[in-house]
């Protein structure tokens, strides 16, 4: 018999602003309702984050609230960022009187920030997930009210000495348990057979602009024998690049969704260092080619990709460095030979948490039975 209203145990999930932020949130809270159907995620974000056109989707309740950032570069902005605040913590306590919380997940970015701070002060039990291997402001912040944080990267623990962290990767959509062929997933695409090796590159939803300029002079300059490539170029960006793509061998695409059968499809991608698509390179052993976003807070992902660099998984290239000609010379000498591909395929593999949301929804529901 479902549980009724009255019996469901209210978590809130705390986070966004990006993509980054939100989505573990969305996973970890799919799999705490399937381990246990009388918890009832609620969402808090801010209105002007990507939650305000995610979440209408998701099928979870959820609030958005007048946050902001601390605007570092416009500190006389900071007006709006205190205002903000005052309102949604009244309107925390007025949620928290209808229907109060009984642990509140933290996913990070500044949406974050307030609801955890709020927990902390009323004794409600606080966790908190943390994606990059350089945490936020917010994550460092609002470590002093988590019982348990979870890494992504196990170089994140130094941040939280003294604190109970675990390693338990950044949650995705893992694999599926029969993953697809690698030539059915080609035949999708509509590659031919006789390609040997298949590149993907991706710079995320909107694109990489540094990303797709390289990948365009190195596709002009002509491609090597036997190698096709899948190429998402961004959905505001795919115009430019449409007359690259050739039949059977070029895929230009603005966005892949799922991404799923672009990873069975490939032998090695091309992309930014989030902490998702690391963790999700991780997870279908996907050697990669690393070039962060030079403007991300912090410069994380840079730090992001050197830890998988030195795990063996993936290269690191700076953008101030990337030319077409550099990066066709580093994509010939990884396809050059199968050993390399097939140690860093190994050092990804060992690096993935595939199950990472569960991992992490066990531990909550074991924090909130306690």
């Amino acid at each position: 018999m479902p549980a009724t209203t009255g019996d469901r145990r209210r978590v809130w999930f705390a986070g966004g602003g990006t993509g980054g932020h939100l989505y573990p949130g969305l996973a970890i809270a799919r799999a705490l309702v399937r381990l246990d159907p009388a918890i009832e995620p609620f969402f808090i974000g801010a209105r002007r984050g990507i939650e305000r056109t995610v979440l209408p989707t998701q099928g979870f309740a959820f609030e958005l609230l007048d946050l902001h950032p601390l605007y570092r570069r416009r500190p006389w902005e900071n007006w709006k960022t205190v205002r903000g605040a005052v309102l949604a913590w009244r309107r925390l306590t007025a949620l928290a009187g209808e229907r109060p919380p009984v642990a509140v997940v933290g996913t990070g970015g500044y949406a974050m920030g307030l609801a955890v701070a709020w927990a902390g002060r009323r004794g409600v039990p606080v966790v908190q997930q943390v994606a990059d291997v350089v945490p936020g402001l917010t994550a460092r912040w609002a470590a002093r009210w988590s019982r348990e944080l979870y890494l992504g990267f196990p170089e994140a623990a130094p941040h939280f000495r003294g604190k109970a962290t675990f390693v338990t990767g950044s949650p995705i959509e893992p694999p599926p348990a029969a993953r697809e062929s690698a030539a059915d997933a080609r035949r999708r695409f509509g590659l031919t057979t006789e390609l040997g090796r298949i590149v993907l590159v991706f710079g995320g939803s909107q694109g990489a602009r540094a990303i797709n300029e390289a990948v365009a002079g190195w596709v002009r300059s002509g491609l090597p024998a036997g190698v096709g490539l899948i190429w998402a170029t961004g959905a505001g960006q795919e115009a430019q690049y449409r007359d690259l793509a050739s039949d059977g061998r070029i895929v230009v695409t603005p966005y892949l969704s799922p991404i799923s059968h672009a990873y069975a499809a490939a032998d090695l991608a091309i992309t930014r260092a989030g902490a998702i698509t690391c963790a999700e390179l991780s997870a279908w052993g996907l050697p990669a080619i690393m070039i962060p976003l030079p403007t991300a807070a912090a410069d994380h992902q840079t730090t992001n990709a050197r830890a998988l660099e030195d795990a063996g998984s993936a290269i690191c290239f700076p953008q101030q460095t990337l030319t077409s000609r550099a990066l066709a010379d580093t994509v010939d000498k990884l396809l050059a030979g199968e050993e390399r591909l097939k140690a860093m395929r190994i050092a990804a593999l060992r690096r993935a948490r595939p199950d990472s949301a569960l991992e992490i929804a066990e531990r909550v529901r074991t924090l909130i039975a306690n």
